[in-house]
Parts: structure tokens; sequence; C-alpha cells
């Protein structure tokens, strides 16, 4: 069975920051909130149940929205904050969990590091954690190089480890600058060459990409395509992706599955 999760980083946009440019907490949150709209229309559309990586900071600001995402998707953690308080000690690690549990009655047991950054996952468990998926297993200049780590879902100790995609043998990640600048046929040929080498791909977005952010002080690899645009071109990769016959799964629901297979070994 091929497994494709659809993973979204529901958080601040804060991205701005990095270019120099500060933004009110509001309009972060209403960025973020004005692209996920889409983003679930689409998602409603396909059938498709996704994993949202909630920041507790947005998730507190936007109860409501966080509570109608959890109706039908996976809630998981993304820290408390996203910016450069971004703590990876135990109590954010533990808050972060508790504030998302509250607001969505429902247990949360995945997390990812805000951008990927290298952490200690060994609390995980002690923390009530159940799999992380932090790791891009490619090098990025000036970020991070896991390129050298494994690509396909893996357990360290307790913890299952859910890499995001990268294509096989180059290491191409398939993440959301990849989509956005790469053309819709190559992203695709990229994505079905993955599949035939993987069992398992997992794609990663922000819901502030589906929202216009043509005007924000950003390079145009990050805006060139944003809102309707980038709206149109996800669902014909969602169109695309349906074809292969591949299985969507949360990453809990993977999770579960992975679980089951190492009892029955």
């Amino acid at each position: 069975m091929k497994v494709v999760l659809l993973t979204f980083d529901i958080e601040e946009f804060d991205i701005p920051q990095e270019f120099g440019a500060t933004l009110p907490q509001a309009t972060q949150m209403s960025v973020t909130v004005e692209g996920t709209w889409p983003l679930l229309s689409l998602l409603k559309k396909h059938g498709i149940r996704a994993t949202f990586f909630c920041t507790a900071n947005f998730a507190q600001n936007n109860v409501e929205l966080i509570q109608k995402i959890a109706k039908n998707h996976e809630i998981a953690s993304h820290s408390f904050y996203h910016d450069a308080r971004i703590p990876t000690d135990k109590d954010a690690l533990v808050h972060s969990k508790k504030v998302l549990e509250d607001i969505t009655q429902q247990s949360v047991v995945g997390f990812r590091m805000p951008r990927l950054k290298p952490f200690d996952i060994g609390g995980l468990a002690t923390y009530g954690y159940s799999y992380d998926a932090s790791i891009n297993p490619t090098y990025l200049p000036n970020r991070y190089n896991f390129f050298f780590k494994k690509a396909e879902p893996y357990w360290i100790g307790n913890i299952l480890e859910i890499p995001s995609a990268t294509v096989p043998l180059v290491r191409i990640p398939l993440f959301w600058l990849a989509f956005k600048n790469l053309p819709l046929w190559l992203y695709k040929w990229l994505c079905g060459l993955t599949l035939l080498g993987r069992s398992t791909v997992s794609l990663y977005f922000h819901p502030w990409e589906f929202a216009d952010i043509s005007s924000y002080t950003l390079p145009d690899y990050i805006k060139g395509t944003s809102g309707a645009a980038l709206t149109q071109k996800f669902d014909a990769l969602l169109c695309y992706l349906k074809k292969k016959n591949v299985s969507f799964l949360t990453c809990q629901e993977l999770m579960a599955m992975k679980q089951n297979q190492s009892i029955h070994k």
C-alpha cells in the first residue's frame, strides 16, 4: 500500500520577520486564517483527512477554527510559538500539548519542531507524544543537513519518526517551496517517481500560502504563487494523487498502522 500524508503547519504568519519586516500578531493570525478556509474546502471536496501541526499560540487566538478543523482532521503540536521565542524544553512540549488537547478535546500525540530545527526527541515519549515529523532528509543551505537521515518512517525507541518526502537517491525535497516554484507537471512527475521508490510520501505546506501574500516583504520564491493560483494548483495535485490510488492517512493513522505491523511481525 502506498500512503500519502498531507501535513500543514498552521502557525503565525511570521515568515516576513526573516526578511526584516515585523507584522502585528493580529495580521499574522488573519493571514493564516484567510488561507485556511480554501484549503479546508479543497480537502472536503476530495474527501481527504490531513494532519495540522498547530502552535498553541495560534490555537489560543483561533479557538473556533481549530475546533472546526479537529472535527475532520488530526491536530498535532507545532510547539507553543513559531518565531524566535521557539522553546524546546519540557515546558513548551508539555504546555503546547495541553493547550491543544483542552481546545480540541482530543488526544495530541504528534509533534513537529518549528522550522524543523534540530532538537532532542528523547523526551517526547515521556511527555505523551508518539511520533515526530521534524526531519526533512535533505540538505537545505543555512537551515539543516539531514541528507543521510532515513527517508522512510522509522522507530526511535517508542517514537515513530516520519520524515518529509524526498525523491529517492537525489533527495530533492518535495516540500512547500518545491510545490510553489516547480512547474506542476514536474512536481507531479517527482511525486510519481517518489511513490515508485517509497511506501510513504509525507508532504508539508502552510495554510498561509493559500492566502494572497503578494503584497508582503518576501522574496518572489515565497510569495510568487499564492492565494487562488496556489489553491488551483493544489487542487490539480490532489486530483493527480487520487488517480495513483494512494491511501491518504493522517500521521496518527500511519503510526497506528506501523504499531499494528510491529505487533504482528
